[in-house]
């Protein structure tokens, strides 16, 4: 499925994500990725569906959501289409698309994106050392360039931009926050949110900051745009169309779900924990435990055109 939820978003309300990636293409390989090791490096932009495809199934799911987002198994901005996807989907809703940024110094990038209504940019670190240890961007990429982009982009953008730091335990930050909050300061972003990884990373190392930290950066980057935490558990209020086994597997590709937020989805759909079980067994579902909570999430083949 290209549109899967709506979905609990703890910075949208109810999302209704499409997922215009196939898994698991991206320009990034972060450390602490929720969806799995990426599969295919890329920056090269190219079409992955058919546009009036993405919309059509948009429509039939989009009544109940707050928003539709771009947020899928990769880079969304890698599909040379989003622009006209954007275009036709924002007379249903209003459109966010949740990038990690890589892309904005692309003009073509840029022009894509005017006509949503929000952007989530990813600045986990502006240092180009830090940068590479956290996000492992494809070789090309130019921490610097992308910066000076997206400055550019938001004296153009006529929507909301946000940004989202992850922290994460065992990173030297010292002096990091400072950089970041200066060009946060130049950015202006409406929000910024502070975040720390909530459900199972890629890289089994990878644990949440300690409070401390995450106190820090929020004190840090209050000082020069409004801060928020994203640190708590988004809910479990999963929409269903009434096919479980699609609804988890849809969902699950790219936001891996708590035992509680599956339960609630089986039981609004008059189903069991069997179902669970049978795809565990299968191999469709994985089951994850992290920092103290079982999730599941679908297992990404080895190889997906």
């Amino acid at each position: 499925m290209i549109a899967f939820g709506p979905v609990p978003s703890r910075r949208l309300g109810k999302s209704l994500g499409i997922n215009n990636i196939p898994a698991k293409i991206c320009s990034y390989a972060c450390v602490y990725c929720q969806i799995g090791r990426t599969i295919k490096m890329s920056v090269e932009r190219k079409a992955f569906y058919e546009p009036e495809e993405v919309f059509e199934e948009a429509l039939k799911k989009s009544s109940d959501a707050d928003y539709i987002t771009f947020v899928p198994d990769g880079e969304p901005t890698l599909d040379v289409n989003i622009g006209k996807e954007i275009e036709m989907l924002k007379s249903i809703k209003k459109i966010a698309v949740l990038t990690n940024s890589s892309l904005i110094w692309r003009e073509d990038v840029q022009y894509d994106l005017m006509d949503a209504s929000l952007i989530s940019f990813k600045i986990d670190a502006v240092s180009q050392d830090l940068w590479k240890k956290i996000n492992r961007p494809y070789p090309s990429l130019n921490i610097n360039e992308i910066l000076d982009a997206m400055l550019d982009f938001s004296k153009k953008f006529k929507g909301r931009i946000i940004t989202e730091t992850m922290l994460i335990d065992g990173i030297n930050y010292e002096n990091e926050f400072d950089k970041i909050a200066s060009f946060l300061k130049k950015l202006k972003p409406y929000k910024a949110y502070v975040a720390i990884p909530t459900r199972p990373p890629v890289e089994p190392w990878v644990k949440p900051a300690k409070e401390d930290v995450i106190v820090h950066a929020y004190q840090v980057f209050s000082k020069v745009v409004k801060a928020e935490y994203l640190i708590g558990y988004e809910g479990n209020e999963f929409s269903s169309t009434g096919d479980i086994e699609n609804d988890l597997l849809s969902i699950t590709s790219v936001h891996p779900m708590r035992q509680e937020a599956v339960d609630e989805l089986l039981k609004k759909n008059g189903s069991d924990w069997n179902i669970v079980e049978k795809m565990v067994s299968e191999g469709k579902l994985l089951e994850i435990s992290y920092e103290g909570n079982k999730f599941y999430m679908r297992k990404i083949p080895k190889v997906r055109a």
